[in-house]
């Protein structure tokens, strides 16, 4: 047996509730995979994330920003998805050079502290606001299962939905995660960009002088609100950004190359797995992509063209229209189907990432020893119940599933311009030169970052005058 299937043999005879991910061990160095092929096997961590971000943004951000302006935000829907990734990908450069995680990482940044940083709290606000969120997608699966079972209401199904996700997440390793996201991100995305391609025949919800207009970098006069949260949003969410380094551990592309050392070897190594990340990012990336265009397409074509935007109560039937008007009414039931995979797999895949950085945060905060894996697994399986609980309660005071995912997406976009700032200090000041990107991908940070601060600056500006 060669040694890289020696590691990894062992790694999958210790059991997964007591193997620590999070513990580089010199017995646990890989080669990395010298094929496209051999790399493709290995993705993995993007597939999670594209699980989390083909959800509420999409299904319910996306598809009303469509319905309430037409085609004309489509650049925005574009910006969101391809500038993002370049901050994704160095804070994944980062974690695999120095085996931190990514909350260890931006606790380095300057500024205020109590026990952690104000970059660390900062996260935690903003993630106790993307509650709000999570809440609504509880809501809109209740809702659809309400529509198949109406003698069942919409609050009894929130509770049972509750209960089924703390089963199936307390004491969840990532195996588990990552094969029900896989599962999940194919069966929607795959039906939603037929139903899109379909719309294109349909000239009275389709014209090509409106989708290329819609390429014209201007702020909608409507929905600006909205344009906020769809672009904190779609593509990699602030969230998605802080959480992809906890997966890339997870993964076990860190512990691959192994614990830093100043040698040609581990350079080659570690140069090896980040070169996985990136088709791992770009494979989720595609995916992604699709699905969130796919989606604005049918918001801006079927719902805009009708002149209906989802709301509170009838959000899932308006919704059901981008389905029913493309494919026909036959497809209700797939819609239904649909809309329950990716919602629930949104609460399953942000709560699994948002209960395990909660975790580390208070391990930086001192309050168990950086490798204690039980006491990790314990806080971790503490926050999945807190984080599941809150965003029911939140959803029973505020039952506006639709309202909910514009405040949660308005919390990620305040939050991207300050990630985009930690990315740029943690490559210049804490990266190891030897995995240091080349020039133009740090030239592409930098722009990433600054497109990021302005867009957010402004269109949060133009939205409250």
């Amino acid at each position: 047996m060669r040694p890289q299937e020696k590691a990894e043999s062992r790694a999958a005879q210790q059991p997964e509730a007591l193997r620590d991910p999070y513990e580089i061990r010199p017995e646990d160095r890989v080669e990395p995979p010298a094929t496209l092929r051999g790399a493709l096997r290995r993705i993995g961590p993007g597939m999670i994330l594209a699980a989390s971000i083909v959800g509420s943004g999409e299904l319910i951000a996306t598809t009303t920003l469509g319905a309430e302006v037409g085609y004309t935000a489509l650049w925005i829907i574009l910006l969101s998805c391809f500038i993002k990734p370049v901050i994704q990908a160095e804070l994944g450069r980062y974690t695999i050079a120095t085996g931190e995680t990514g909350l260890e990482g931006f606790n380095h940044f300057p500024g205020p502290r109590l026990r952690v940083n104000w970059i660390v709290w900062a996260w935690a606000v903003m993630v106790l606001c993307t509650l709000l969120q999570v809440g609504a997608m509880f809501g809109g699966v209740a809702q659809v299962l309400n529509l198949l079972v109406t003698a069942i209401p919409v609050n009894v199904w929130v509770v049972f939905l509750m209960i089924l996700t703390l089963g199936i997440l307390l004491g969840g390793g990532y195996e588990r995660i990552e094969r029900l996201a896989m599962v999940k991100v194919g069966l929607f995305t795959m039906l939603t960009f037929l139903a899109a391609l379909l719309v294109f025949r349909q000239p009275q919800y389709f014209s090509w002088s409106a989708l290329l207009r819609g390429l014209k970098p201007q702020l909608p006069g409507t929905g600006l609100t909205t344009a906020v949260a769809v672009f904190g949003i779609t593509g990699v969410g602030a969230t998605e950004l802080f959480m992809y380094p906890y997966w890339c551990v997870e993964k076990g592309y860190a512990r691959y190359a192994g614990r830093r050392q100043e040698t040609e070897e581990w350079k080659r190594r570690a140069a090896g797995w980040v070169r996985v990340m990136h088709v791992d990012i770009l494979a989720s990336m595609v995916i992604y992509t699709v699905a969130t265009v796919a989606f604005y397409v049918l918001g801006a074509g079927v719902l805009h063209g009708m002149g209906v935007v989802p709301a509170a109560n009838d959000m899932i039937k308006v919704l059901s229209n981008i389905y029913t008007q493309t494919l026909g009414p036959w497809s209700l039931w797939l819609f239904y189907a649909g809309a329950i995979a990716t919602l629930y797999g949104t609460i399953f895949a942000a709560t699994a990432a948002n209960s395990r950085l909660f975790a580390d945060m208070f391990r930086l905060m001192g309050f168990f020893a950086p490798g204690d894996y039980r006491r990790r697994v314990a806080y971790r399986n503490f926050f999945v119940v807190f984080l599941i609980v809150i965003s029911v309660i939140l959803y029973y005071a505020l039952e506006s599933p639709v309202l909910m995912v514009k405040a949660g997406g308005i919390a990620q976009a305040v939050m991207l311009p300050v990630i985009g700032v930690a990315s740029l200090y943690l490559r210049h000041r804490r990266l190891p030169p030897g995995i240091a990107p080349s020039t133009w991908v740090t030239v592409l940070l930098w722009v990433s970052a600054i497109v990021i601060l302005l867009y957010v600056v402004v269109a949060i500006r133009y939205s409250y005058i």
